[in-house]
């Protein structure tokens, strides 16, 4: 880089800034000087090059920084074929320079990628080896036409148009049409908003709304494709048991024809391709003597007006019957995104493609149904010998056909007709020019369809298995061949569509699949409205036609539609949705796709804490929202319990850590590196938590700002936990300063205080020896945070080191037991407020610690101790918090035994000032400026020891002092005296002399 066609304008240090000299400036170099550098390459790859010793390069301009331009590569998970994979550098690639050069000695790039644990994509993991990509037309519009134009088409549309008419079968096709125009629209913005791997349907779902929706959509859209198949493939059979019949040649009865047809032809699958434009030239072409006796007449005006009205006959002859019958011919739409991996651009193809197809197909229909029903009427016998005797003689018959010389009144009056529009399914056949061609578009369209959905539902559900949101169902996650091909799904689509061939009736199978595409769609239309409502700066899809509000429409229409068609089903449907929602929310799978819902939760949470902030508390509403100083949460989980066991759902629960390079960091080290390890440590525990880490050099000033800057808006720490100073004897005097102080400062932010203390200790952490380097950097010792000091840790010699543990998240701790009927006993022995009451009141809310009897002491005098007592019953009453037993302690003031006494004195002896070198006045007015008033504290200890000595929990109000009237060491003093060599638990709780409780309405 000391080329001369650059010349130093500013030089920091080792940092210069250096410019491209160009034209003379440059031929006065020195001899020899190399030529400027060509310009880099237009293309993509020419903005992130690599040097000789393979890292990136950087502009000439940055000498000394390892800065790369943009680059493709930097943002996609996998390289494109041919192109070796990179990463830019991280922050400490640009700020730790070890070498002269400017260039740390950095991993290679795409190492950091490969940790990071990236999904790989299937169809690029190998880009040597590109597997076939279909196109928009073949790929998708053409897939999609030949799924919509299905046995629906052929075999029923001509009947449903006899049931509802002409303008209610258009208003059928058009309902579909809007519903499956408004889903293409959202899957269009869906698929354009970012890479669209294999999986369709689900695949879009899931990663919009993410895997709770998304898993169950994925269960019953697999379901639906394979029963799909279902249907297409009976109407096929149906056909060729028409056939039989035609020639009598029936295999065993017409039932079983159609069992047997439709399992060789799942198992001997082809497709034939034929045009149904015969149909239209049929309808062009005069009507012959036997085509008039099955009911053809060609195009006549009042046969049209005739069958524009509805006739309604059988159990299906309603609307919503007809509808339900129709619809699954429109869920061919998805046939082209069911394939998005086998796609070559489905961001264009899917759009495109897809609208196109609804559009044709959706005009096919409306010209069948027109066009059919304007040359067909709704009863014919097929008898030739049905004609009139003459163009006159309409007396006694009734129908259109009277009018063109045919009499079919007897068999419409019985009911025994087996032709016309209402009667006989191969109407369009019947009708067209040549009707083979109509039979080999019927095989076509069936196998077509039936080949889509083959393919489709193992597709979709190999995709739903990769992602492991329910158990057993990994076994079809494997895929075959350079197009990753699910044979296994296959295998399990073939048996599902077999067992539904095995129902062998069109009119039965067509219903339960519109239920289960319905919901697809409903969900689909979900997805793009909610993603757009979150106003997510990852939602930018290139298809910009769309609505929100019409996707909202297209979701609301479809579950309405569900339960007008069939209510049951559509139950049914939403039961399995609730259930394997349930279950996904409950495994909390690791998953994280940027769903809409994480940016609806973030949207939603961010508008309600504004709008809090706008709301004035009330003690009707008032919570303890604690930060509690646990260090790292895993080392003390009793501490962590304690708190979660009144918060969690209920309130505001902060987990702090103190660390910093007095407390055993060295600078440069406190990155909380260790976070997300915290967090999911307390998310396995079931903790409701969040965790912050603040580095600071003692625990007191790391506190307060904790105490700061902790929490957003109304939701801010109103209570400050810490676990008890066990090493308070023998700790540093500045820690031991600095604890107290702690508390004071919560105090002095106006918070409430609690301090945890157990008989074992709260600390569990555990040193041991291991090979490798600590997070924060070889040859030192973790941070002792709040107070706490943990184990010695030996020196270790360079490349052994010790690693401090926690304990796991299945370590059970006193506060998740189940407790028995034992008593949480509580000490109210100065007001505070109502905190002291108030915890024990919220524990006693769980189920855990439902059975335990609360019993409160307060301190009173003997001669009016059972005023007292009525006094604090009523005021508990009032108060509605579920316990009334109170016990007053007259001889609380009573002066304690001498022994108690001797062991305080020894305890404070190491802290006491000596006396005995100051003057008699100066100790006087030390003592008055002092005055301690210990003997109260340990005749407490010596009632706490006679009546709580089995509870389970005890809670006592935390003494509090003027500031810098009691030395920190007796304070301590006074908490060791209280809870010393008791077995239960003790909290030390003081509210902040503010009212947490009242009985009053408002």
């Amino acid at each position: 880089m000391d080329s001369p066609a650059y010349k130093t304008v500013l030089a920091l240090g080792r940092f210069k800034v250096r410019k491209l000299q160009t034209g003379p400036a440059l031929d006065k170099g020195k001899e020899g000087a190399s030529p400027p550098p060509s310009p880099p390459s237009p293309s993509m790859e020419g903005s992130c090059q690599a040097d000789e010793r393979g890292s990136l390069s950087a502009p000439p301009d940055y000498a000394t920084t390892m800065d790369v331009s943009p680059c493709y590569e930097f943002y996609a998970q996998s390289a494109p074929p041919g192109r070796a994979r990179k990463s830019r550098p991280s922050l400490e690639v640009l700020r730790n320079v070890e070498d002269g050069s400017g260039f740390p000695d950095a991993p290679d790039p795409g190492e950091s990628r490969a940790k990071e644990g990236d999904e790989e994509d299937p169809d690029t993991a190998s880009p040597e080896v590109e597997p076939v990509r279909f196109g928009w037309v073949t790929g998708v519009m053409i897939r999609c036409m030949l799924n919509i134009w299905g046995v629906i088409l052929y075999l029923r549309l001509p009947w449903i148009t006899a049931q509802a008419g002409i303008g209610l079968t258009w208003l059928i096709i058009l309902m579909s049409a809007v519903v499956t125009t408004i889903t293409g629209l959202s899957i269009s913005a869906i698929s354009t908003n970012g890479k669209v791997k294999a999986g369709g349907t689900y695949f879009l779902i899931s990663r919009s709304l993410g895997p709770e929706l998304g898993g169950s959509i994925g269960l019953l859209f697999s379901f639906a494709n394979a029963v799909a198949v279902a249907m297409h493939v009976v109407g096929f059979a149906e056909t060729v048991r028409d056939l039989l019949l035609e020639f009598d040649a029936v295999m065993t009865d017409p039932v079983n024809d159609i069992r047997i047809v439709g399992v060789i032809t799942v198992v001997f699958f082809f497709v034939i391709m034929v045009s149904f434009i015969n149909y239209f030239v049929g309808t062009l072409i005069p009507a012959t003597e036997e085509k008039m006796s099955k009911g053809y007449f060609s195009y006549r005006g009042d046969i049209f007006l005739e069958n524009i009205g509805p006739e309604w006959r059988g159990e299906s002859g309603n609307f919503f019957g007809m509808f339900s019958i129709f619809f699954p011919s429109a869920t061919g739409i998805l046939a082209g995104a069911n394939i998005s991996g086998d796609l070559k651009d489905p961001a264009v193809a899917i759009p495109k493609g897809t609208l196109l197809a609804i559009f044709w197909t959706t005009l096919s229909y409306l010209a069948i149904s027109a066009t059919i029903g304007s040359c067909v009427v709704r009863d014919a016998s097929g008898s030739l010998n049905d004609t009139l005797g003459s163009p006159n003689a309409t007396d006694g018959c009734l129908g259109l056909g009277c009018g063109y010389g045919w009499n079919f009144t007897e068999c419409a009056q019985a009911g025994t007709c087996e032709y016309g529009l209402a009667n006989n399914y191969q109407t369009m056949s019947m009708v067209s020019g040549f009707s083979p061609l109509i039979t080999a578009g019927i095989f076509a369209a069936t196998l077509s369809s039936a080949l889509a959905c083959l393919v489709s539902a193992p597709k979709v559900f190999q995709c739903l298995c990769q992602d492991k949101l329910y158990p057993v169902i990994g076994f079809f996650a494997k895929g075959y061949g350079k197009n990753n091909e699910p044979l296994r799904g296959y295998m399990l689509t073939f048996v599902l569509a077999i067992a539904f061939i095995l129902i062998a009736e069109l009119n039965t199978i067509a219903p339960i699949i519109s239920n289960f595409f319905l919901c697809s769609y409903a969900l689909i239309n979900f997805s793009c409205f909610h993603a757009t409502i979150t106003n997510s700066p990852g939602w930018r899809p290139s298809f910009r036609y769309f609505s929100k509000w019409s996707a909202l429409f297209g979701a609301v229409v479809s579950v309405v539609i569900m339960f007008l068609l069939t209510w049951w089903a559509a139950l049914i449907v939403v039961g399995i949705i609730l259930v394997s929602l349930a279950y996904v929310s409950y495994k909390k799978p690791d998953v994280n796709w940027g769903s809409s819902v994480q940016a609806g939760t973030y949207s939603m949470a961010l508008s309600y804490s504004v709008s809090l902030t706008q709301v004035e508390e009330h003690v009707k509403n008032f919570r303890p929202q604690c930060l509690v100083l646990t260090g790292p949460p895993s080392f003390r989980p009793a501490l962590v319990d304690f708190v979660s066991a009144f918060t969690k759902g209920v309130s505001l629960m902060i987990c702090g850590n103190v660390a910093g390079v007095s407390m055993g960091m060295p600078e440069g080290a406190q990155g909380g590196d260790d976070s997300e390890e915290h967090v999911e440590w307390l998310n396995k525990r079931k903790v409701r938590s969040f965790y912050t880490l603040i580095t600071a050099p003692d625990l007191r000033s790391g506190a307060r700002s904790l105490m700061q800057v902790s929490g957003l808006g109304r939701l801010k720490p109103n209570t400050i936990v810490l676990g008890y100073k066990q090493n308070w004897q023998t700790d540093s005097p500045h820690n031991l300063e600095n604890y107290v102080a702690t508390i004071h400062d919560a105090f002095d932010s106006r918070a409430g205080v609690c301090v945890l203390r157990m008989k074992e200790g709260l600390d569990v952490s555990r040193t041991v020896r291991a090979y490798g380097e600590y997070p924060w950097g070889r040859g030192h010792h973790p941070a002792p945070s709040l107070g706490v000091a943990l184990p010695h840790l030996p020196h270790v010699p360079t490349g052994n080191s010790v690693k401090v543990l926690g304990a796991d998240e299945l370590t059970e701790t006193h506060f998740q037991a189940q407790q028995k009927k034992r008593c949480v006993d509580v000490y109210w022995l100065f007001d505070d407020g109502g905190l002291t009451l108030l915890v024990p009141y919220l524990l006693s809310r769980r189920k855990r610690w439902s059975r335990c009897r609360v019993r409160v002491f307060v301190s009173g005098h003997l001669g009016s101790a059972e005023q007292q007592r009525q006094e604090i019953q009523l005021l508990l009453s009032k108060f509605r918090l579920g316990f009334s037993e109170v016990l007053v302690l007259p001889h609380a003031a009573w002066q304690p035994e001498e022994s108690s006494l001797k062991e305080f004195e020894d305890l404070v002896a190491p802290f006491r000032l000596n006396e005995g070198q100051r003057s008699p006045e100066a100790t006087e007015a030390l003592r008055r400026e002092t005055p301690w008033k210990s003997e109260q504290q340990v005749r407490l200890h010596e009632i706490l020891q006679e009546n709580s000595r089995n509870a389970t929990l005890i809670v006592m109000s935390l003494p509090v002092v003027r500031k810098g009237a009691c030395p920190s060491a007796l304070y301590m003093a006074w908490l060791e005296t209280l809870s010393r060599d008791l077995r239960p638990p003790v909290a030390f709780i003081r509210g902040n002399q503010q009212d947490a409780l009242t009985f009053y309405c408002q």
